[in-house]
């Protein structure tokens, strides 16, 4: 009788692996490749004084007190803002396009689209003046983890 053995088994001294196996196998490369680390050492730091251009929108009452995806409480007076991309920490000059600035700490992720770049918390999109019109045209200045400038 022949038994196909799968080409990785050739790797392991007499194992012969099925598909649970082979699975198993594919887990462990990809776990040792990297996938397997902590969401915040996969983020890169954006270099300081990076600037991206797009649109802001932002979130306030109705998330009061839930957990955002660093962990913290949500605080809609807080100056934070959650980015797709930007390390937990990073912090970033909003500035509305033809008008005032304003320095967030990146506390949550956002799954933004349409050009939207940052969701800014409530008390952030207050010092924007864009309550009422709820999307605005912005340029983001990454300043690092450690700065803040209160505008």
């Amino acid at each position: 009788m022949h038994v196909d053995r799968h080409p990785v088994a050739g790797l392991i001294p007499g194992a012969a692996l099925g598909a649970r196996g082979a699975l198993v196998a594919v887990a462990v490369v990809a776990f040792a490749l990297g996938c397997g680390e902590a969401e915040g050492a996969r983020r890169k730091d954006a270099p300081v004084g990076t600037v991206q251009h797009g649109t802001a929108s932002y979130y306030g009452k109705g998330f009061v007190g839930k957990r955002t995806a660093s962990g913290e409480r949500f605080d809609p007076n807080a100056m934070t803002a959650a980015h797709k991309t930007l390390p937990f920490g990073t912090r970033v000059r909003v500035t509305r396009v033809g008008g005032r600035s304003v320095t967030v700490r990146v506390n949550d992720r956002c799954g933004c689209t349409h050009g939207r770049l940052i969701d800014l918390s409530e008390g952030a999109a207050r010092k924007l003046d864009m309550i009422k019109v709820g999307v605005v045209d912005v340029r983001l200045e990454i300043l690092g983890k450690n700065r803040i400038d209160e505008n």
